[in-house]
């Protein structure tokens, strides 16, 4: 807060919330009624194991966020590490923040 008399806006409503993926890949986060008027600027985190994990929001409206996550396992191949084909990675834990935009 300023004390030199100059207006200062308040911070946006932020919601943080953590959700684990289901079969298909998807974890799906529900915001409390009210928070956001549009929908909010939305950033990831993924806690998994070994192997590549890419997160891609799918949805994203005021009252809910899609997040899908698709794995691919690190195959080793004469001594070359490739990444193997990506599918859904279901039991990937995600981290999602929320703000008003």
């Amino acid at each position: 807060m300023s004390t030199a008399g100059d207006y200062e806006a308040p911070a946006p409503p932020t919601v943080r919330a953590t959700a684990v993926t289901d079969g298909a890949g998807n974890a799906v986060f529900t915001w409390p009624a009210g928070t956001f008027a549009a929908p909010p600027v939305v950033t990831v985190a993924l806690q998994a194991g070994a192997g590549f994990r890419s997160a891609t929001v799918t949805a994203n409206s005021a009252a809910s966020t899609t997040i899908h996550v698709l794995g691919a396992p690190v195959v080793s191949l004469l001594g070359i590490q490739i990444l193997a084909a990506s599918v859904p990675a279901s039991g990937v834990t995600v981290h999602a923040q929320a703000v008003a935009p």
